[in-house]
């Protein structure tokens, strides 16, 4: 279940934005994406995804994902959590965690939502509150659910303790510290190594759309 990359250029309105990106994140690890803001981490956990246009290979799983659309690389068990969140503010916690289940019509949907309120009671505590209620700490962790509904392979975790408080931080360190034990593959971003150095496998630093390990 390794997730590789080989050769990634990614370029935005004709500006080099990933160079020649080479990494892997092997099943079962979690490995983080150290740099500064504007170096390129977003670009390249979207590029992932599916959300960019892009020259170079990714495989998963030893099959090659480079062509295929975001939502097919979600019916693969590929999940992505946005640096800003994205949470529709007018829907409830509740509804906003299932809409991957309703996109991607997951049959497993009711056990899926109960063992993410298990990793994460507080959320199910509010699961009727509607998303714009709550604090951005909060929505961090709903965010993180919402990803976990799909996320059953691979995990791309974009920035997940920018803008939160300190005691949601060490929560959110908790819960995704425990993903490590559900088999996962997990890359996560941060401009530095403030939070995720007790919590990765191995580390990479980008720099001006360059990738170099650590």
């Amino acid at each position: 279940m390794t997730l590789a990359i080989s050769n990634l250029d990614v370029s935005i309105a004709g500006i080099p934005i990933l160079r020649d990106v080479s990494m892997e994140v092997p099943s079962g690890r979690m490995v983080g994406l150290i740099g500064r803001n504007g170096a390129g981490k977003t670009t390249l956990i979207r590029s992932i995804m599916g959300l960019t246009s892009l020259s170079g290979k990714i495989v998963f799983d030893g099959a090659s994902i480079g062509d295929k659309e975001a939502h097919h690389r979600a019916r693969m068990g590929i999940s992505y959590l946005p640096e800003d969140r994205r949470l529709i503010p007018t829907l409830t916690v509740e509804e906003n965690i299932l809409m991957p289940a309703w996109a991607n019509k997951l049959k497993d949907a009711p056990a899926r939502l109960d063992w993410i309120y298990s990793l994460m009671p507080e959320i199910a505590q509010y699961r009727d509150r509607k998303a714009l209620q709550l604090s951005g700490g909060q929505q961090k962790l709903v965010a993180l659910g919402r990803a976990l509904m799909p996320g059953r392979r691979l995990l791309l975790l974009d920035e997940p303790f920018e803008g939160v408080a300190p005691v949601l931080s060490r929560r959110l360190t908790e819960v995704i510290g425990t993903l490590r034990n559900e088999g996962l593959c997990v890359l996560l971003s941060e401009s530095d190594a403030t939070h995720s150095s007790d919590l990765v496998d191995q580390v990479f630093h980008i720099e001006r759309g360059v990738v170099t390990a650590h």
